[in-house]
This record gives C-alpha cells, structure tokens and sequence, in this order.
C-alpha cells in the first residue's frame, strides 16, 4: 500500500495529464463552467471521485459562516482545483485556493488557468504546509 503522500502524489499527476490533454484538445477561449464540467468528467472517467461547486461552511471564535465558499472541484475529498479561464492568473487566485486549504484543513491543490495559451503559464499547485490548524480558532468543513 502506497504511503498518503505518495497517493496524492499519484492523484496530481492524474489530474495535471488529464488537464493538460483537456487544454491541448479544446484549446483556450471557452467559458469557465465548460472547462469545469469537461475536466470534472474526465477525471471521473479515469477513476478519480470529483465533487463539484462544493459547500464550505466556515466557524471563526463559535460564528458559523454558512457555504462561506465554493469550491470549483473536490477530487478524493482532498485535492481542490480551482478553475479559471482568464487571460492571466493573479496573485488573488492563489490566495483563493490557499484560504480555501487553510480554512478547509486540505493538503493540496491546484489553480488552473485554462485561458492561456500554453498549458503550463495556466497551471499553479499549491500545499497546505499549515500546521497550526488543529489549535487554530478557525475551523471548516463541507457540507454534504
């Protein structure tokens, strides 16, 4: 049995080849929800478990901050991928995705930029190297 590291690890590389033949087959220019639909396919059809337009709830100091956030895809219920077809990602796309690991306790994801030309400008992974979760005030969860 592979180590959890090593299966996430596993699950990146699905998910970044099924991505990068989605964007080499259908090229930039499409709206986002396509991109997010084809991508969500196709990683199901490989096999991968891909919940879309997921829930967030959020809980600072005992405030419950219901569906706080929406997260493009869950794949495995540990990767996030955040979804976009711009013609450039900024610096508040990662930020997205990072609150997103943070607040939601997950270990890994990706911000990926379908609207660019070449593949690999549109792409950015990011880990959750948060330790301070478990004693943080902050708190997620999803909702089902």
């Amino acid at each position: 049995m592979e180590e959890p590291d090593a299966q996430l690890d596993a699950i990146a590389r699905q998910i970044v080849d099924v991505a990068f033949r989605l964007h080499r087959d259908v090229g930039p220019g499409l709206l986002e929800s396509a991109y997010e639909t084809l991508l969500s396919a196709k990683l199901t059809a490989i096999g991968l478990s891909v919940e879309r337009q997921v829930a967030m709830d959020v809980v600072v100091d005992d405030i419950q901050l219901a569906s706080a956030f929406r997260l493009d895809l869950l794949v495995n219920r540990s990767i996030i991928i955040e979804v976009n077809s711009i013609e450039r990602t900024l610096p508040i796309h990662s930020k997205q995705l990072l609150t997103y690991l943070r607040l939601g306790g997950f270990p890994l994801g990706f911000v990926i930029n379908f609207g660019t030309a070449m593949f690999k400008d549109g792409i950015r992974r990011l880990i959750n190297s948060d330790t301070l979760l478990a004693s943080s005030r902050l708190g997620a969860n999803q909702k089902d």
